[in-house]
């Protein structure tokens, strides 16, 4: 039966990191991988998070299961993160949320809703988008268009024909937009880019699925909210996957959720209904060891205020990392523009460079990135700044 199977080709991504695994130079740097990485390249676990670990394992009796939507008062927690305490739609019942292993799994169950509830469902990714997407929505059967968003050549969001190309979409069709800190381009939507969108939207009844992975790593916790709260507010309906790996360091726990903004509180109730019987087919029961922690944060003042300072340092030091890289290579007289990477948020920026010069990169400097140039400034830190800066100048 299986003798049928055929070799795949490495994941990209993973393929830069088994490349770098296997470099013994000691001078090495590792721009690929996407988790964010202190001043001596560690992914730390946060202080709020030690800390509510242990109260939360303090008060725990059982290990058994919760509930296939998950843990309740992680739910509300990120009800309450995502939209706001005082928001129309959760004071009018209209959302509808699930806890998920990871913001993967709340993609997965959510392309699995929107299939069961409109099975001929056209989907469109930006272009260029997290390179998951894809692969994950098709496994799921929906079907997938793209639509233009990165100015490769300005290194800005091509919002004019953004906007063409949703003027033609019609009545039902989904789009999936980067709630902010866009991987890989890292290029953000503006308040105004957001609120023509949400005109567009409801005109046209475009339904957006937003990924919203890295919510206070741009520029705040409410200021990143923004996109996601004006359409829950603006439309009918809208999908909110969000992650707690990134801005909570929860990698490895998987923790995630999917919220479904409905237009009334029956619908909501109808929504988390076919959420959980997707969910039961697929894991049947999320983890409760990383939301639990979660759950404990979000609830508690003391908790919530460390994890918003941790969360202010992460994303201080990010805009930091962008300005060093950005005069390191002035510096150096640059033979072309870089200030792009400074205006950019979160991790990930592309360099623009091509794919001889990645490779050129990696086998002759031992910098590594993947072959799109996308690189993750928590890469770069005091000590190997100039050694990057050096070897990007060496290759244009």
């Amino acid at each position: 039966m299986f003798e049928t199977l055929e070799a795949l080709p490495r994941d990209a991504i993973l393929g830069i990191m088994a490349l770098f695994r296997e470099d013994q130079d000691p001078g090495k740097i590792d721009l690929s991988v996407g988790v964010y990485r202190d001043e001596h390249g560690n992914t730390p676990i946060l202080e709020c998070v030690r800390r509510g670990e242990r109260q939360m394992l303090d008060a725990q009796q059982t290990k058994t299961y919760v509930a296939i939507a998950g843990n309740p008062g992680f739910n509300s927690g990120m009800e309450a993160m995502l939209f706001g305490a005082d928001h129309p739609a959760l004071r009018d019942g209209r959302v509808s949320t699930a806890q998920t292993p990871g913001g993967s799994g709340g993609l997965c169950v959510a392309a699995h809703l929107i299939l069961r509830a409109q099975p001929d469902a056209r989907v469109w990714l930006s272009d260029p988008s997290w390179p998951n997407h894809l692969p994950l929505l098709k496994l799921a059967g929906l079907t997938l268009e793209q639509y233009p968003y990165y100015d490769y050549e300005n290194h800005r969001i091509d919002f004019d024909a953004m906007l063409e190309a949703f003027e033609k979409l019609g009545s039902g069709e989904l789009v999936l937009l980067h709630g902010c800190c866009h991987n890989p381009c890292g290029a953000d939507l503006s308040r105004e880019q957001w609120q023509a969108l949400a005109e567009l939207f409801e005109r046209r009844g475009i339904v957006p699925l937003i990924d919203f992975a890295y919510q206070g790593l741009s520029q705040g916790l409410e200021e990143d909210a923004f996109g996601v709260r004006l359409m829950a507010e603006r439309l009918p309906e809208v999908v909110v996957v969000a992650s707690c790996s990134k801005n909570l360091g929860l990698y490895r726990e998987r923790v995630g959720a999917v919220s479904v903004v409905l237009k009334d509180s029956r619908s909501a109730k109808i929504a988390l209904g076919n959420t959980s019987n997707v969910a039961r087919g697929i894991y049947s029961m999320p983890p409760d060891h990383g939301a639990a922690i979660v759950a404990e944060i979000l609830h508690d003042d003391a908790l919530r205020m460390l994890w918003v300072e941790e969360l202010r340092e992460m994303r201080d030091r990010l805009n930091d990392l962008r300005r060093l890289l950005v005069d390191k290579l002035a510096e150096r007289n640059a033979p072309r523009d870089f200030s792009f990477i400074a205006r950019e948020r979160g991790m990930f920026s592309f360099l623009g460079i091509s794919k001889e010069q990645v490779v050129r990169l990696r086998e002759e400097f031992h910098v590594y990135m993947v072959e799109s140039s996308r690189i993750n400034v928590a890469g770069v830190n005091q000590s190997n700044a100039d050694t990057v800066a050096d070897a990007i100048i060496a290759v244009l």
